[in-house]
């Protein structure tokens, strides 16, 4: 029954409230009498203004329960609103999922939009989005195969370069050794560069290449540098051999060029892996539990690879094999990598930053001992020096960082975030 009809049978005066005032059913009958002595005229328009009056309050008195009720009727439709960008680009429910989780929504808050969890609600909001017809397959999605196997005989070029440049250190002096030093230094570094453009190890943003080159730099002269400057020199400049004035150590080098293979592979592998346990997974939680086991798994089998490269190197170099330094560098260089790769940049460039300065503070420290009454300076380098050896210092430094970003991949490489964004990127 209609409140019109109520009002028409309760002789009782009644009162509608709204948001322009309060009408009140007996006054307006009372006006009504007093209208009606004073002409037709007067009557009909006291009508007509009393019931534009009465409707435009019940109008603004039911306006916002209804806007309420709507809202309340449908909060995704507010939730697809605050969110039409990432809707409209994604290609997939997972994506739009990936982005709600970014922006802080959890499972805990889907229950609120009476979804069990992010996925749920992902999937009602992708199917809610209007969309124009599919755009056609491009051609590396129609041969991913093809596509991705590119950047296999990419990753191979820096140790392939590597052997012969130091092929080349082996075989020359003098002169000729300074150029093919300077000329495969120029060629390795171009081609970690294009590995690092293309394929699993590719990234849309600048790296922190600086520090990356000063830390292979410090692994193939740092350790000989404190060496000497612990006995008083270097008396010279380095001249590639390892029995030289300032000793070069060529092994951990070669083999970190070698560990590009095993690291777009790692990567690789770490990508599609988490792609589709994506694609199974029902929540973010189950999600997050099933992918920790996979990164740890494949920096394992990095870390494998590398210690295999590490021995085979110095066996053919003649060099110790120097475990530590090389494997806390390459644990250092692959987890920074990882993480820049899915898009968290900052941890990377300050903890490589920080493991670059703490070799190059420890160097420094050696010399400003010389000064008159500066000894105590280089007391903490020259205790790690003499329990651990000149390796002590970069394992440290390396090992401490590559510890930290161990710890940061397992909080942020586990959410679904991270992947979609990578699969959007590429």
């Amino acid at each position: 029954m209609s409140g019109l009809d109520e009002l028409d049978r309760d002789p009782r005066p009644v009162a509608v409230t709204g948001e322009t005032g309060t009408w009140d059913a007996g006054r307006h009958e009372a006006g009504m009498r007093e209208t009606g002595s004073r002409g037709t005229g007067s009557r009909e328009t006291g009508r007509r203004e009393t019931g534009s009056r009465e409707t435009g309050s019940r109008e603004a008195g039911t306006r916002p329960s209804v806007a309420a009720r709507r809202v309340a009727a449908d909060p995704v439709k507010t939730l697809m609103h605050r969110h039409r960008e990432l809707c409209e680009r994604a290609v997939d429910p997972l994506e739009i999922a990936a982005g709600l989780e970014a922006h802080g929504l959890t499972d805990r808050t889907a229950a609120r939009f009476r979804h069990r969890d992010v996925f749920s609600l992902a999937e009602e909001m992708y199917a809610r989005t209007p969309r124009d017809t599919d755009a056609p397959p491009t051609p590396e999605e129609q041969s991913p195969d093809r596509a991705r196997a590119g950047w296999m005989p990419l990753a191979l070029l820096p140790g392939a370069l590597c052997a012969a440049a130091v092929a080349g250190l082996r075989l020359t002096d003098g002169r000729p050794r300074l150029i093919a030093a300077v000329v495969g230094a120029s060629a390795v570094l171009l081609a970690v560069r294009a590995v690092l453009r293309r394929g699993p190890l590719s990234a849309g943003t600048r790296t922190s290449g600086i520090w990356t080159c000063w830390l292979l730099g410090y692994a193939l002269l740092g350790d000989g540098l404190l060496d000497a400057a612990v006995a008083g020199g270097p008396d010279g400049l380095p001249d590639g051999t390892t029995d030289g004035p300032w000793p070069v150590t060529v092994a951990p080098v070669l083999a970190l060029a070698l560990a590009c293979a095993p690291a777009a592979a790692s990567a690789h592998l770490f990508a599609v892996r988490a792609r589709r346990k994506l694609t199974a997974s029902r929540g973010l939680a189950d999600f997050s539990a099933s992918v920790r086991p996979l990164l740890l798994g494949t920096f394992t089998l990095f870390m494998g690879a590398l210690t295999v490269l590490t021995a085979l190197s110095a066996a053919v170099l003649g060099e110790p094999p120097a475990h530590a330094r090389t494997l806390t560098l390459g644990a250092l260089l692959v987890l920074a990598r990882l993480l820049t790769v899915h898009g968290h940049t900052h941890a990377p460039a300050f903890v490589l930053a920080a493991a670059a300065t703490a070799e190059a503070t420890a160097s420094a420290t050696l010399f400003a001992a010389r000064l008159p009454g500066c000894g105590f300076v280089a007391a903490p380098v020259e205790a790690l020096i003499a329990a651990c050896g000149p390796a002590g210092v970069p394992t440290a430094a390396c090992g401490t960082g590559a510890l930290v970003l161990l710890i940061h991949a397992a909080r942020h490489l586990t959410k679904a975030s991270a992947h979609a964004a990578v699969e959007r990127a590429r």
